[in-house]
């Protein structure tokens, strides 16, 4: 048994390539040891076989933002550490036209800028990219969201103007807001910088119980047709 290397040394060796360039090779997720594929250039390899994809590209890995949509929790814990598990390999969305190659990197240091209530469902973001973070947090007040909003009871004689203009929450007035009924049961949201337990907090005070909650639009990024717990890649043609 030959003594133990990192893998960015054997690539090296391989490739006659520098040393950042084997680093790229890795991360890129083109390197497989023994036929799995490792993207940690410091990984030890002794005898193992080391194959480098001939297709290989060195460009640098761009930081990756996920659309999950996040299904109901019952798990108490915080978000985004819940989501994150859920995003995996395995339940990448089949029909994700993005073009961006599933790397292991990508479900690391994920954020998310607009969280979801744990009792809510729908789309939520998860990223690595800082402008993506800051875009979402910074002009929050200024990004639409769409939410259907299943509810109970009956409603009061001006529940929907007050529902879209009128309300208060937490000490604040809340901006108007676009509220209309989907069908007898289902209230269609536009609006814009939610808090947590927002909608509820204003269906209560029109005399509606909100059965579900789910959001299936952020900006001009739709849901799709993911099913709970599936996910796919923000390419940069999207733009929030």
């Amino acid at each position: 048994m030959t003594d133990p290397v990192r893998l960015a040394k054997r690539v090296i060796e391989q490739m006659h390539c520098s040393r950042r360039e084997a680093e790229l090779y890795i991360e890129g997720g083109w390197v497989r040891v023994d036929g799995e594929v490792v993207d940690l250039p410091q990984f030890m390899v002794s005898d193992q076989i080391v194959t480098i994809d001939p297709d290989a590209d060195l460009q640098p890995i761009e930081p990756a933002t996920i659309l999950l949509h996040k299904p109901v929790i019952a798990q108490v814990g915080p978000w985004p550490v819940t989501a994150t598990s859920l995003v995996t390999p395995d339940t990448r969305w089949a029909e994700d036209d993005s073009g961006i190659r599933t790397l292991k990197r990508h479900f690391a240091a994920l954020t998310s800028p607009l969280p979801l209530d744990q009792d809510a469902s729908g789309l939520l973001v998860l990223t690595q990219d800082g402008r993506v973070a800051s875009r979402l947090s910074e002009d929050a007040d200024r990004i639409e969201q769409e939410y259907i909003v299943e509810v109970s009871g009956t409603i009061a004689p001006d529940g929907l103007q007050r529902l879209s203009h009128g309300l208060s929450y937490q000490g604040r007035a809340l901006p108007s807001c676009k509220v209309s009924w989907q069908n007898e049961t289902h209230l269609r949201f536009a609006i814009k910088f939610v808090r947590s337990g927002q909608i509820r907090y204003m269906c209560a005070q029109v005399g509606l119980t909100v059965v579900s909650a789910k959001r299936i639009r952020i900006g001009r990024i739709p849901l799709r047709k993911m099913a709970p717990g599936e996910w796919r890649y923000l390419p940069a043609s999207e733009r929030f």
